[in-house]
């Protein structure tokens, strides 16, 4: 599993360093001294822990950047105060780690987090097969934005293509598993993709726009909050 650790103060890097090797030998980990260094990395990891108070760059920017790269990085901040807790909610962060960090602590806290990139993991696995006239096709379900009712048809949204099958809207949502919702009869959203709603609209990552049943709304809003408390990321 490769995990990043990014602070700017040189002893915390080493702590946080050294409290993860103590837990396996599977943990391959890489230090930052700053968000400008890790996103200029390039590497993608399963688990990051970030400072908040950054120099430059503060953690929560950070964070929003690491996003829009990679929905299933689990994110656990660490700051030396309380006060930017709901900001880190807002960027899906898993879990928030107050300094100075007990080492007990850590451990309870990491075994989790490594419990849920397991998790995402898997999830990024979850594959729909679809055969069409011509081709046979296989979509990662994280690729998919929205699925479209078109008459007997149904068009599926993905970040580079718009794929049309003969599918069932019901059978296509069951297939899909909770991370979508049925948020229209005409609409099947990916709920990774949400970037903002209302209670007649949902506005995904890309810019789309697509319907939101005025009837439907408390029930997504539900859905849509219990996708996020079960690591589920937002789209920022």
């Amino acid at each position: 599993m490769n995990i990043a650790v990014v602070d700017d103060e040189e002893i915390i890097r080493r702590q946080v360093k050294g409290l993860i090797e103590k837990q396996g030998t599977e943990f391959d980990v890489e230090v930052y001294a700053s968000g400008e260094a890790l996103l200029c990395s390039g590497k993608s990891y399963d688990m990051i822990f970030l400072d908040i108070q950054l120099d430059g760059m503060n953690g929560i920017e950070t964070a929003k950047r690491i996003r829009e790269q990679s929905e299933d990085a689990v994110l656990v901040f660490i700051s030396g105060l309380k006060d930017y807790v709901f900001e880190a909610f807002d960027v899906a962060a898993f879990h928030y780690l107050l300094k100075p960090i007990e080492e007990n602590r850590f451990r309870e806290i990491f075994g989790r987090a490594v419990k849920e990139a397991e998790k995402q993991t898997e999830k990024g696995r979850e594959q729909l097969f679809i055969k069409t006239k011509y081709r046979h096709i296989t979509l990662y379900h994280r690729d998919i934005l929205y699925a479209e009712n078109r008459g007997r048809k149904v068009e599926l949204h993905t970040k580079g293509d718009t794929i049309e099958i003969y599918a069932v809207m019901n059978e296509l949502e069951t297939q899909l598993g909770e991370s979508f919702f049925r948020c229209h009869r005409g609409y099947l959203v990916n709920m990774a993709h949400i970037a903002e709603y209302d209670n007649g609209m949902i506005r995904l990552g890309n810019g789309e726009c697509i319907y939101l049943a005025k009837k439907r709304y408390n029930e997504f809003v539900k859905a849509y909050m219990r996708y996020l408390r079960n690591g589920g990321t937002a789209c920022v």
